[in-house]
């Protein structure tokens, strides 16, 4: 059985991005119910493009990490996905998974042995160009990514340090950068990278050159990309925290499905800023300037800003 709920009046679309769009609106599938079952059963509402080798683009977490998706709920659904395996990139800051041996080292304390995990920069990387950016004109992505023929992004959809929140354009932005050069972009520091990074670029600047990379990564993949965020365990901090995280100070709200990435981050935020129990993780959104990634992605014609969410039983 589904239902059709309106759009979330708090935040609504409409006012983050100042864009009333007539036509048609996104189809963001819902379900309350997080476990593996509803998870694939919205897959299978938004899985149309994906075909061939596949790439599961998933946070796999520091060390021990409280937040991080269930290591069962995500090998069961990576069986069921046809030619698929994990992929991750090393991170830029020199943590768990900041050297390929490092990286696959916490890979085996996480769980995430299941299934092969791809490390796409672990032989270097690739630039893909950014067409139209607010700043960059290429990303340099984990060089394995050109090996994929489509992209399922699995995210654990929490508050983020810098960008406020992190959505499937996060997990995808910063997610499959390289750890040397293509982080180094995104997060604006190319030349030098400051001693603290409350000194590197912040608000809409990084949520610009986010929306750079992400939209570098859907040209690539063009209609073989779906995004799937699990709004479990959300923490004002990112994963990349690992044991020193936030406790979540909001209750779980279930889990969206889209092939649309604006729409699906845009409803997410939505559903958050609706809840009751929001003020942690709104106070973090917003005083980062985190909305920026929604609206620079609306600007960029990266989805419809405009959604349906439909409820999954």
């Amino acid at each position: 059985m589904t239902a059709t709920n309106p759009q979330a009046p708090v935040i609504g679309s409409k006012n983050v991005t100042g864009l009333d769009v007539p036509g048609s609106r996104a189809k963001v599938f819902f379900t309350p119910v997080i476990d593996a079952e509803h998870l694939f059963k919205l897959y299978r509402r938004v899985n149309e493009g994906i075909y061939g080798r596949t790439a599961i683009k998933l946070h796999t977490g520091e060390k021990h990490g409280p937040n991080i998706l269930p290591r069962d709920l995500v090998r069961d659904f990576q069986s069921r996905i046809p030619n698929s395996n994990i992929v991750e990139t090393n991170t830029l800051y020199e943590g768990d998974r900041y050297t390929t041996e490092g990286h696959r080292e916490t890979l085996k304390v996480n769980g995430w042995d299941f299934c092969p995990v791809d490390i796409l920069d672990e032989e270097g990387g690739v630039d893909l160009p950014v067409r139209n950016g607010f700043h960059l004109d290429h990303v340099t992505m984990g060089g394995h990514i050109v090996n994929y023929d489509s992209l399922i992004v699995l995210t654990h959809f929490k508050g983020h340090a810098m960008g406020g929140f992190g959505g499937s354009m996060k997990n995808i932005a910063i997610g499959l950068a390289s750890g040397r050069v293509g982080k180094r972009q995104v997060h604006g520091v190319v030349d030098k990278i400051p001693e603290s990074w409350t000194d590197w670029p912040m608000k809409e600047p990084f949520m610009e050159l986010m929306v750079d990379s992400a939209k570098a990564t859907l040209d690539y993949f063009g209609k073989h990309v779906t995004f799937i965020n699990v709004l479990r365990r959300m923490s004002v901090d990112c994963d990349c925290a690992g044991v020193t995280a936030a406790e979540p100070t909001i209750p779980d709200i279930g889990i969206l499905a889209s092939t649309d990435l604006l729409a699906i981050d845009q409803a997410s935020v939505d559903l958050v800023f609706n809840h009751e129990s929001n003020k942690d993780l709104v106070e973090r959104m917003t005083s980062r300037h985190g909305l920026r990634q929604l609206s620079g992605m609306a600007e960029k014609k990266m989805g419809n800003p405009q959604y349906e969410l439909i409820t999954i039983e």
